[in-house]
């Protein structure tokens, strides 16, 4: 879903440098997306407060001078790092009382923005289109080829595999539609 927020911010400004502070195991999905610069390892695992390794990791940002940080998960503490390396515009969804830590805090209107993407896709644009559910374009992910070797038992010559996963860890908001991938499958199917 970021990338999408990725792809805006270059439609934005083609010369913008993207720069992800995200878990490791996102670098593989990271690598593939053409708008990013660099993955940088978010040390600090989901559910853990980790003051002085977020202050630790912000400072260390610093000299990096970051324009911007768009600050996508909605808790008090992943705010503190862009806090902690100054960057002077922190842009983010207002969820725990982040005043104060991001200075161009949004309102989000649930109703307006049903979809996770929509939500960070709007974070691209001036806050005064917060309200309005923004165009997006579809991830598209560089990949290498198929590795053949995972499994050649189980694969016969000019079969071709497509694997959709449905559903989403924390409901509806972070799933993608289910029409979109029966369409997607049919699609496929058709296609040969």
């Amino acid at each position: 879903m970021a990338q999408s927020l990725f792809i805006a911010l270059k439609k934005n400004n083609p010369d913008v440098t993207i720069d992800v502070l995200a878990m490791d195991w996102t670098r593989p999905l990271l690598q593939r997306m053409p708008e990013v610069n660099e993955a940088i390892s978010m040390p600090i695992s989901h559910g853990i407060f980790g003051w002085n390794m977020r202050k630790k990791l912000g400072q260390s940002l610093r000299e990096k001078r970051y324009d911007q940080a768009i600050v996508l998960p909605n808790s008090w503490k992943s705010a503190l790092i862009p806090w902690f390396a100054k960057i002077p515009l922190r842009t983010g969804w207002l969820g725990e009382y982040r005043y104060g830590l991001l200075n161009d805090a949004r309102k989000l209107d649930k109703q307006a923005l049903p979809m996770m993407v929509e939500r960070f896709v709007a974070l691209a644009h001036p806050a005064s289109l917060s309200r309005t559910p923004p165009a997006y374009e579809a991830p598209l992910m560089l990949a290498e080829p198929a590795n053949e070797a995972i499994n050649p038992k189980r694969k016969s010559d000019g079969q071709k595999r497509l694997i959709l996963c449905p559903g989403a860890e924390f409901g509806p908001a972070k799933q993608w539609p289910t029409s979109h991938y029966a369409a997607l499958a049919d699609f496929f199917l058709t296609s040969g």
